[in-house]
């Protein structure tokens, strides 16, 4: 099992700035890839960004530019942080963990082996 416990979200104005914060513990896999989801009500699960143990980085289109991903890998902790936000950014936001370095193709399916609770980012016109 693999816990995920994220940290920083919270509610600013349009065009300011975010940092989320997850850690993972327990009996972590490696190689893995860590990624960042958000999810707002009646809407799919979205993938924003992941990062892989092999320091390979994804983004979507929507956040490109804007999110920056990182990692400590002896940390066992990854980073989100999101600059420009703008009120479509408002949802819930999860950290995730799956085993493997994922691809291109892959990174994006919401397939992830662990999830952690979510921490919400509220972002005011």
């Amino acid at each position: 099992q693999v816990q995920l416990v994220e940290s920083g979200g919270g509610l600013v104005q349009a065009g300011g700035s975010l940092r989320l914060s997850c850690t993972a513990s327990g009996s972590i896999f490696r190689p893995n890839t860590m990624g960042w989801s958000r999810q707002v009500p009646g809407k799919v699960r979205e993938l924003v960004a992941a990062v892989t143990s092999d320091g390979t980085i994804h983004y979507a289109d929507s956040v490109k530019g804007r999110f920056t991903i990182s990692r400590d890998s002896a940390k066992n902790t990854v980073l989100l942080e999101m600059n420009s936000l703008n009120p479509d950014d408002t949802a819930v936001y999860y950290c995730a963990i799956k085993k493997g370095n994922l691809n291109s193709r892959t990174w994006y399916h919401p397939t992830y082996d662990y999830w952690g609770q979510g921490t919400q980012v509220t972002i005011a016109s």
